[in-house]
């Protein structure tokens, strides 16, 4: 999967990467808060969980990675 770059309203820029989308995973899966989003996420706090959540595209936290993987790979030709 080839990291994505989202750029919050603060103008701190967020790489999601494999490790990333396994914690949105989780996120979107189980009960975890936008704190613990954020914690995980190494963000300052709830407020920039939830502007990642806002603009990152809902596909990438609901699928996972194994499938984004696999995704991303037959888009190469591999």
């Amino acid at each position: 999967m080839e990291p994505i770059k989202i750029t919050l309203s603060s103008g701190r820029e967020i790489i999601i990467d494999e490790n990333a989308v396994k914690i949105l995973n989780e996120y979107v899966r189980t009960q975890m808060t936008l704190e613990q989003l954020a914690k995980k996420l190494n963000l300052t706090g709830w407020e920039e969980a939830y502007d990642l959540i806002k603009q990152l595209p809902s596909h990438i936290m609901w699928t996972p990675i194994s499938i984004l993987n696999k995704m991303s790979n037959s888009t190469k030709g591999g």
